[in-house]
């Protein structure tokens, strides 16, 4: 049995997380939403997964704008 079963990040990757937000909301919406060059400026998957991986306070941003997607559907 999970040890989270109702967190909604749980088990899910950084990429996949990105991956579903960016195929929900574009890259255009995401930089709105998260104020970070690599959404805003020649956006990328994988430019985005760098900076977010060694920038907590930005992740924390992406993953709370991922639970309010899901709450949306």
């Amino acid at each position: 049995m999970s040890s989270q079963p109702n967190n909604p990040l749980h088990g899910k990757t950084l990429e996949a997380i990105l991956n579903e937000l960016v195929d929900y909301y574009g890259w255009e919406q995401m930089g709105y939403y998260v104020k970070i060059n690599s959404f805003m400026f020649e956006p990328s998957v994988k430019s985005s997964l760098k900076f977010l991986r060694k920038t907590p306070w930005a992740r924390q941003k992406v993953e709370e704008l991922y639970i309010k997607m899901l709450d949306t559907r």
